[in-house]
This record gives C-alpha cells, sequence and structure tokens, in this order.
C-alpha cells in the first residue's frame, strides 16, 4: 500500500489555511454534515488533483472557479479523469458562490438527492 503523497498533501494544507473568499463561503455552508446530513470535506487530494470540496460518500466533487478557469482546457482533462474514476463534478464560478448561494445549495442538493447511494 502507497503513502500519501507528500507534495499534494503539503498543498492541500496550504489551500485549506488560504481559502478564496468563495471558498469560505460555501464551506461555511456545507460544513458539519448541514447540506441533508452529507459530509463534505475541503481540498482534498484525489489522484493527480487537489478538489476544493468533496463528499465521499456520493463521489461529488465541488469546484469554486474563478475567471482564469474559463478558457483552461485543464478543467477539462480533469474533468474526464474524475468521471472516469467514478466522481461527478459540479462547477460553478466564484460569482454564482457570492450572489446566489440559495441556488448554489439548491444545485448541490439536487444532485445528492439524485445520485444513488
Amino acid at each position: 500500500m502507497r503513502g500519501a503523497n507528500a507534495t499534494k498533501t503539503a498543498r492541500a494544507r496550504r489551500l485549506r489555511r488560504e481559502p478564496t473568499d468563495a471558498e469560505k463561503k460555501l464551506w461555511y455552508r456545507i460544513r458539519a454534515r448541514s447540506l441533508g446530513g452529507h459530509k463534505f470535506v475541503r481540498q482534498e487530494p484525489i489522484g493527480p488533483y487537489v478538489a476544493d470540496f468533496v463528499c465521499r460518500e456520493q463521489r461529488l466533487v465541488i469546484e469554486v472557479d474563478g475567471g482564469q478557469h474559463a478558457t483552461d482546457p485543464r478543467d477539462t482533462v480533469r474533468d474526464r479523469w474524475l468521471a472516469e474514476h467514478r466522481y461527478r463534478v459540479l462547477r460553478f464560478w466564484n460569482n454564482d458562490v457570492s450572489r446566489n448561494m440559495d441556488g448554489v445549495l439548491e444545485t448541490i442538493a439536487l444532485d445528492l438527492d439524485a445520485s444513488p447511494d
């Protein structure tokens, strides 16, 4: 059995210490099983990536992105890799989280309710 990748773990810890404003706001609303009893973790290493938020039981990844991701082809590659490993990915813009939190939470809750356990 392989151990944790020290570089990826250090990066995830740094990202946890330095969240964006949108990540802070969303984390406050989904932490501690406050969204339908589903447990989320933040800045979770998955394969070669670090996901913003993950509900492990439902294999749901939530990404909160800034404008730099609008045309980044690496996101397509990342989403494909996650899908091949049975993860679903929901992406939200920072503006969505800041200005439409209820809509973001509703989208997440609908996805969680629709997914098989």
